[in-house]
């Protein structure tokens, strides 16, 4: 099978990329970021082309069976780069794959479409209501992905959790680094809420499955998570225990600090965004049951499972990490602005 991934240098694309070879697909990637020469070597065609080139798209999609839409403007990127590359690179993809008769489109979109939903768990059919310019630009892609289904391109809206894992860094760097210098953690609110994760080797197993399916039931959207996770608070002391750190978590009110990480973010001294800390004190916990029953899959990590795998592997690298500086992809870790000074007090 002939598969092209967009966005095939960042985390998930990485992932993907390792999973299809394994399986012994041909592999074309796109993406605007530089490609590891020793992480993608032997993996395929490697390919700089920005999702926003539409002429490049359409070349790179001719001969190709199935598309994975993974390439994505992330929250930290300036809002017009967020729009057009979420929303008008999508529908340059959508495009060509109805052009190109591709068999099955991927479209990895997020639970973020949701906003901060008061129903839990959250289900496919509750309202979307995006959190600022990252959440509206998946909701507008998802627009879209509707639109094509309707002209008859086989489309799966996959809306998984955060996922981390194994080359995760970003804002969880942040977390990791933190917990390896055994510092205290700010809590926004008590650490009671339930907050579902995902390991991307499950998200992974999910969409390849996709991909092998001509079931007209996967031209809809799906919610992705794990199965097993617990509060805040006891998925975190599972990850403290496991790191044998002296880090625990020291709880604060919500409001006054919500104000204040706002004022930050919009000063541009915080790299925590809106939709990060709104939900932070709030149960935020999906549905899984209608892609488990359709792809008939199930994931095997925990949320305590993932955070101990992706922070076993950061300890692993830890030097090379801290060599790499920092950007606004989740390969990178991000800088911490006001939070590196609040860090010097806990």
């Amino acid at each position: 099978m002939k598969v092209l991934i967009t966005g095939g240098a960042g985390f998930l694309g990485l992932h993907l990329t390792r999973y299809f070879k394994k399986k012994g697909h041909q592999l074309t990637l796109i993406d605007i970021a530089p490609y590891s020469a020793h992480e993608y070597k032997g993996m395929g065609k490697l390919l700089r082309i920005d999702v926003r080139d539409r002429a490049g798209i359409d070349r790179a999609i001719k001969g190709q069976d199935v598309v994975i839409h993974a390439a994505a403007a992330l929250p930290l990127w300036k809002k017009a780069d967020i729009f057009s590359t979420n929303v008008q690179g999508t529908e340059n993809v959508l495009r060509s794959s109805l052009k190109h008769k591709i068999k099955r489109v991927v479209y990895i979109s997020s639970t973020a479409v949701y906003g901060v939903p008061k129903k839990h768990p959250i289900e496919e059919t509750d309202p979307m209501m995006g959190v600022g310019a990252y959440g509206q630009s998946k909701i507008d892609a998802e627009v879209f992905c509707r639109q094509y289904i309707e002209k008859g391109l086989p489309v799966t809206i996959i809306r998984p959790k955060t996922f981390i894992g194994t080359h995760r860094l970003g804002v969880f760097e942040i977390l990791f680094d933190w917990i390896h210098d055994g510092k205290k953690i700010p809590m926004i609110g008590t650490g009671r809420n339930r907050y579902q994760l995902m390991d991307v080797d499950d998200l992974v197993e999910a969409v390849y499955l996709c991909t092998k399916s001509n079931d007209p039931k996967l031209n809809d959207a799906f919610n992705i998570a794990a199965e097993k996770y617990g509060t805040v608070e006891s998925d975190l002391g599972a990850l403290f225990t496991h790191a044998n750190s002296g880090s625990k978590l020291l709880p604060f009110p919500a409001k006054p600090i919500k104000l204040a990480l706002r004022f930050f973010e919009l000063i541009g001294v915080s790299p925590l965004y809106q939709w990060v800390y709104d939900t932070a004190d709030k149960d935020s916990f999906a549905s899984i049951e209608k892609i488990k029953k359709t792809l008939n899959w199930r994931p095997k990590y925990s949320n305590a499972q993932a955070l101990i795998k992706s922070y076993d592997w950061y300890q692993e690298h830890y030097q090379e990490i801290k060599s790499r500086g920092s950007g606004v992809s989740h390969t990178v870790g991000w800088k911490q602005g006001v939070l590196g000074l609040i860090k010097k007090l806990m």
